[in-house]
């Protein structure tokens, strides 16, 4: 018998033994530790409608609190007052209306310190009506990276709880606070003015959309204008380089353009500046001078003219009724009815009436000019809306330049030449449908 051989057995027996015994009774790590009889304890369960106050506490930060002002809104009451940014509160509400660990680390728990607990890395403050105020702690992350450890003040315990409701909870004041440069509700504005290098512009809602006010008769641009509003009404504060600084940079600043936004509500006004590639701005809906998106910027960096009507026509993609062309000696009129097209009596190629339709839809304005309309060469009129709507441009051809006015208006629009040299070949070229003979 190998004695040897039966002794090294005896000895890795042994060794095992001990590692065995001692795993079973040391005490664990805590991520280690053993689960509770509740698969997902409840820490914490909040009526959010009856909740009055959040206090926010972390680490080398002052205290930010909420409290439920007037119609159930959110105000930051310290460390300054500020508009409280609704959806991020109601998230963190959502969080707490019942919060639950992922498991329990310890039920009754003698040293805080080592889960990161004391001090905590973020305290939340939770008072409510006749509830009192209660304290959740949130501490270290745990050492696989997707818990944080979490206790209740008073409650012998300490949970895990899944990372995302340290993210939801721990808010910084920046994260709290609205960053809405205008507390305006974009479908309430009714009246817009931009002011810019001297000149005043006013845009006011109508049933339709929007329309050019001030200089008056001038057809507008409803997708520019419309993209304006919700510039301004979206437009949000920059706090990722802090506030420190921001009024000095405004001061220094070229201006670039004053908005007055008019609602229900009443007037409020942004003054936007650009320095080097920066911009600031100074609201009435804020106090003091904040840093901007550049968006802002360019979408108030603009003139009269990029809020104007730069098509021809107004019938968008509403299918005209009757399209009349004159260019020189020649004149074509095709009438529609149904998906019919026709011409002095007899049925036309559709097809071909629609690539006109789709040239006259087509003439846009490069720029808009003083001078330069002469006798009218091309004159076009479409028939739309039912015949509620008739417009008629006329076309001045001068060399390699073209342009046109709508009858009755006195703008002038300078078209590239070759928009309008098609024309009358694509009139020309509509021709009669064929019919088969006996």
């Amino acid at each position: 018998m190998n004695f040897r051989g039966l002794i090294v057995a005896v000895v890795i027996l042994a060794g095992l033994g001990g590692v065995l015994y001692w795993s079973q009774h040391r005490k664990p790590p805590a991520d280690d530790a053993a689960t509770s009889t509740s698969a997902t304890p409840v820490i914490l369960k909040v009526n959010t409608a009856d909740v009055t106050q959040l206090t926010v506490k972390q680490k080398e930060a002052d205290p930010v609190i909420l409290q439920k002002a007037d119609a159930n809104k959110w105000q930051i009451t310290e460390p300054k007052p500020y508009r409280a940014d609704q959806e991020t509160v109601a998230g963190m509400l959502s969080t707490l209306s019942g919060l639950s660990a992922d498991r329990v680390v310890e039920d009754k728990v003698s040293n805080l310190k080592q889960y990161g607990l004391d001090p905590p890395a973020a305290e939340l403050d939770i008072t409510g009506k006749g509830q009192g105020t209660r304290q959740l702690l949130l501490g270290d992350d745990t050492p696989t990276g997707s818990d944080v450890y979490a206790a209740l003040a008073g409650d012998p315990r300490v949970f895990t709880v899944s990372s995302f409701n340290k993210t939801s909870l721990a808010k910084s004041l920046n994260d709290l606070r609205d960053k809405s440069l205008l507390t305006i509700d974009p479908d309430k504005v009714s009246r817009v003015e931009l002011i810019r290098k001297g000149q005043e512009i006013e845009f006011g809602r109508t049933k339709g959309g929007w329309q050019i006010l001030k200089p008056p008769s001038l057809r507008e641009d409803n997708t520019a204008l419309s993209q304006l509003v919700s510039g301004l009404t979206s437009a949000r504060i920059d706090l990722s380089a802090g506030t420190s600084g921001a009024a000095t940079e405004f001061a220094k600043g070229t201006p670039i353009a004053t908005a007055k936004v008019t609602a229900d509500s009443g007037t409020q006004t942004i003054e936007v500046r650009k320095n080097n590639n920066d911009y600031y701005a100074k609201s009435s809906g804020i106090d003091g001078v904040v840093k901007v998106d550049a968006s802002l910027g360019t979408a108030l960096d603009k003139n009269l003219d990029d809020f104007r009507n730069k098509k021809l026509f107004d019938f968008g993609f509403d299918e005209p009724t009757k399209i009349e062309l004159h260019s020189g000696s020649q004149s074509w009129v095709f009438t529609r009815s149904g998906q019919d097209w026709s011409s002095e009596g007899k049925k036309v190629d559709a097809s071909s009436v629609g690539s006109l339709v789709s040239k006259l839809r087509d003439l846009t304005a490069v720029k808009f000019v003083t001078s330069g309309f002469t006798h009218p060469e091309i004159e076009a009129t479409v028939t739309s809306n039912d015949g509620k709507r008739v417009e008629k441009v006329l076309i001045s051809k001068s060399g390699q330049d073209a342009v046109a006015k709508r009858d009755g208006e006195a703008t002038v629009y300078q078209l590239d030449s070759t928009s309008v040299d098609d024309l009358a070949k694509l009139a020309g070229d509509v021709k009669p449908v064929a019919t088969s003979g006996k």
